[in-house]
């Protein structure tokens, strides 16, 4: 890359209808630009451009692509640091996003474009996530002052098993973190494709939250999402899956804790070492 050329990072999540995904994302890109002295922009894959940009403080949200394409008309030999916002590697990632930066470079060959890796690498014991993910479980607890709760870790559901077995890892390690301090730890997917094929990312949420231990007493559901939305935010699925179940359990209503997206310094930490490792591939 020539000495002049500009060197950027487009952080980018898989996109939501939902404006409170865009504020957390872009909250997210400042705090990382603050700590690394870079340059950093909030883009989604798809569905965040359609948001009513006065949703947005006036500011619409931008896609992966268009973004990309925008910053190598004016700067051709500039580089481009993509760094996901997503937990493992979704198909999003191993497809989507490849074939969206190959069509990149057929139109600017002089572009330089790295890809950053995921958060969670299963081959490693960084236990920067589920540290996080632990945290919120306790702050939950002390909010319902529960001394020993059941709690299901609980993502969205993948038809990757790369992406399921980045959930089992992450339970592993919350179940390590929190320890005595809860009951027992499950695991659980939002929502799976039918049929045996899928299997591995057995049990749903509302099966898990219907059979024991967690069909009594008192539960917390540690959501593995990043932003709120369509499914983590407010009134959203998860939310309704547990208020659907609870007639059919004993005990008090189920607790969720909140999505991971904050300026945290562990999250933004965990973001710019995934950077790093994009720019010395």
């Amino acid at each position: 890359m020539p000495a002049s050329a500009p060197s950027v990072c487009f952080l980018f999540d898989n996109g939501s209808l939902r404006p409170d995904a865009t504020h957390s994302l872009r909250k997210v890109a400042a705090a990382l630009a603050a700590h690394t002295g870079k340059t950093v922009h909030a883009v989604s894959l798809l569905h965040s451009s359609n948001v009513p940009a006065e949703d947005l403080n006036g500011e619409p949200a931008r896609l992966l692509e268009p973004a990309l394409l925008d910053f190598f008309s004016k700067n051709p030999q500039g580089e481009a640091l993509v760094l996901p916002f997503f937990f493992g590697p979704s198909a999003a990632l191993t497809t989507y996003v490849p074939d969206r930066v190959q069509a990149v470079r057929a139109r600017f060959p002089r572009a330089q474009i790295r890809l950053a890796p995921w958060l969670v690498d299963i081959a490693d014991d960084d236990r920067s996530v589920a540290l996080m993910l632990a945290e919120k479980v306790r702050d939950v607890m002390r909010q319902q002052g529960w001394r020993q709760p059941g709690v299901i870790l609980v993502d969205h559901g993948s038809p990757q098993p790369e992406v399921t077995a980045v959930r089992d890892h992450l339970g592993n390690q919350l179940r390590r973190e929190l320890g005595r301090g809860i009951a027992t730890l499950a695991v659980a997917s939002m929502e799976r494709r039918e049929g045996d094929a899928y299997a591995f990312g057995d049990p749903l949420l509302a099966t898990a939250l219907r059979t024991a231990p967690f069909n009594r007493g008192e539960v917390v559901v540690a959501l593995q999402f990043l932003s709120p939305g369509r499914h983590a935010g407010p009134g959203g699925d998860i939310a309704g899956i547990c208020a659907t179940a609870q007639p059919e359990r004993s005990g008090p209503p189920v607790a969720m804790t909140e999505p991971l997206a904050s300026a945290d310094p562990r999250l933004v930490e965990l973001l710019a070492r995934r950077l790093d490792q994009a720019r010395n591939c």
